[in-house]
């Protein structure tokens, strides 16, 4: 039988070597975890401020819109609409109107599908189309995105933030298109209501009849109204 010897020199390298390589694995693997980078959507605004912003998801509701623009207009009060392409191309004097009136006009995809179930390309197109039918507009959109049905997979919030977009949920929701009375949406946000909160509604006859009492009591609280954008501290 024959005995190999392995001197301590050797034997020492050898480990020496086993260390490095165990060392260079585990530092490579920080920084490659580091590099990608979480993207998580927004949820509130800027809780140092008493101030809260309101947020209409626009996909369809064409009747019920210069009534809210109205109201707004009397309350003097800004929102932020998150309008889809295919409204946009559709209704395009609405939709101009509603960037006149100084609103706040954020992407909510173009064709309102599920985004969870589309690829990352598909998404993009999406969040591209609609912003392409704004820029013929002439309308200044601002880099914020709100999906079709709040859905926020991964693919999703990627396809915004690789397109400079920050994908924005909502602290409080009115859940306005189960057509509750003017009273359940009141209920539901008032007593809730705090510093940074974004709300979201739509454009539904009883948001419009609930409108003026959200926004009289929400002022008589001491909150200001602002956009999107302006909560969020974004430009």
């Amino acid at each position: 039988m024959q005995v190999i010897f392995i001197s301590k020199r050797t034997l020492f390298l050898s480990l020496i070597m086993i260390i490095l390589l165990i060392m260079g694995v585990c530092i490579n693997s920080y920084f490659l975890n580091k590099s990608v980078s979480t993207v998580n959507p927004i949820y509130i605004g800027n809780t140092q401020e008493k101030a809260v912003a309101l947020m209409f998801n626009v996909d369809w509701g064409e009747e019920i819109l210069p009534g809210l623009l109205e109201t707004l207009r009397e309350k003097d009060v800004k929102v932020t609409f998150f309008i889809s392409g295919r409204f946009a191309k559709k209704f395009p004097e609405i939709t101009l109107k509603i960037a006149e009136d100084g609103h706040e006009i954020g992407n909510h995809g173009y064709s309102h599908p599920h985004p969870n179930k589309l690829s990352l390309e598909q998404n993009q197109k999406e969040i591209n189309e609609t912003e392409k039918v704004l820029q013929e507009l002439k309308i200044n959109s601002a880099k914020v995105f709100a999906a079709p049905y709040g859905e926020h997979g991964t693919t999703v919030l990627q396809a915004a933030e690789a397109l400079g977009y920050k994908t924005i949920m909502w602290t409080l929701d009115t859940i306005d298109w189960q057509d509750p009375s003017p009273e359940v949406i009141l209920e539901r946000i008032l007593p809730k209501a705090d510093n940074g909160s974004l709300i979201l509604m739509h454009p539904k006859n009883c948001t419009l009849q609930a409108l003026p009492g959200l926004i009289n009591s929400l002022q008589k609280e001491g909150y200001l109204f602002k956009k999107v954008t302006e909560i969020i501290n974004c430009s």
